[in-house]
C-alpha cells in the first residue's frame, strides 16, 4: 500500500525533470564546451516551469514574453548556483530564484516613481485586498476602512498603499483629463514662468533704501506708484508745483537705482 502511493504522489511540477544526475554530473565537470552544452540541457529543461512562473505576473503591465525573458534569466542564474551536496531539490531552489528575478525586474524597471521597498509591499498587500473585496462585494467600492481591515494594515498604511498605486506608472501630458471634453490635457495645466517674481525681488532690494529717504520724498512714492495719483494731484496736495514733484520723483528713483545697483554689485 505504501509503495502505491509513492508511485501515485503527483510532482509539484507535473513535467519537473529527473535531473538529479545531471546535476551531479555538472558540479563535477571541468569548465568547457562539453559542461557548458550539459548547463543549456538543463536550462532547457526546467523553462516550462519558469515560464509558469513567469504567467502568475500577467496582466501587471508587463508583457508576457518579456516576463518570460526574466524568468529565463534567473533559471539560468539558478542553474549556475544550484549545489546539489545540500540534499534539498532543484525545484526547491530555482522556484524563489526565479521569482525573486521577476519581482525584482517589476521593482527596479517597472515603477515609474521608486518609492521605498515598504511602500511598494504595502501597495501590494492594498491592491490585493481591494480585489478580494470587490469579488466579494460586488457593486461596492470597498473603503479605505475596510480594505485596511482586509490587508491587516492600519488606516494610514492602507492609504500610503493606495497612494502609491498612481505611482507604478505616470500619465502622458497628452492625455486628456477625465471628464474634459474639450480635450484639456494635463499640459494645460502646466504653468509657465511668473514674471511677477521678478517685482518681488527687485522691491525686497529696494524697501529698505525707500524707508531711509526723507518722509516727504517717501510719501510722493507711495502716492504716485502706489495711490496711483497724478503729479498734479500730489503738488495739489502738498502745496508744490508740479515741476517740482517731478524733479523730486526722478531725483529719488535714481539715487534709489544707484544704490540698489551698488548693493547688488
Amino acid at each position: 500500500m505504501r509503495s502505491d502511493a509513492r508511485q501515485t504522489k503527483r510532482h509539484p511540477h507535473d513535467d519537473a525533470p529527473d535531473t538529479a544526475a545531471a546535476f551531479r554530473r555538472l558540479t563535477e565537470m571541468p569548465h568547457g564546451p562539453e559542461r557548458d552544452a550539459l548547463r543549456q540541457e538543463l536550462v532547457k529543461a526546467w523553462l516550462p516551469m519558469a515560464e509558469r512562473l513567469a504567467g502568475r505576473f500577467r496582466n501587471r503591465g508587463e508583457a508576457l514574453d518579456d516576463l518570460r525573458q526574466v524568468a529565463a534569466l534567473g533559471l539560468v542564474k539558478a542553474v549556475d548556483r544550484y549545489d546539489p551536496e545540500r540534499g534539498s531539490a532543484f525545484e526547491s531552489y530555482a522556484v524563489p530564484t526565479v521569482t525573486g528575478e521577476i519581482k525584482r525586474h517589476f521593482r527596479d524597471h517597472m515603477w515609474t516613481l521608486h518609492v521605498p521597498r515598504r511602500v511598494q509591499d504595502l501597495r501590494n498587500r492594498v491592491r490585493f485586498a481591494r480585489q478580494e473585496l470587490t469579488q466579494t462585494l460586488p457593486g461596492h467600492t470597498p473603503t479605505l476602512a475596510e480594505i485596511a481591515e482586509k490587508a491587516q494594515l492600519s488606516e494610514e498604511d492602507a492609504a500610503t498603499g493606495l497612494e502609491a498605486l498612481d505611482s507604478f506608472t505616470a500619465l502622458s501630458l497628452d492625455a486628456e483629463l477625465p471628464g474634459s471634453e474639450d480635450g484639456y490635457a494635463l499640459r494645460d495645466a502646466i504653468g509657465g514662468p511668473d514674471p511677477a517674481l521678478d517685482v518681488v525681488i527687485d522691491r525686497e532690494a529696494v524697501k529698505p533704501r525707500i524707508a531711509a529717504l526723507p518722509e516727504r520724498e517717501r510719501d510722493i512714492l507711495y502716492m504716485r506708484f502706489f495711490g496711483d495719483m497724478t503729479q498734479s494731484r500730489i503738488a495739489e496736495q502738498l502745496g508744490i508745483s508740479q515741476m517740482h514733484v517731478s524733479r523730486l520723483i526722478s531725483r529719488c528713483c535714481d539715487r534709489l537705482r544707484d544704490q540698489v545697483m551698488q548693493d547688488a554689485a
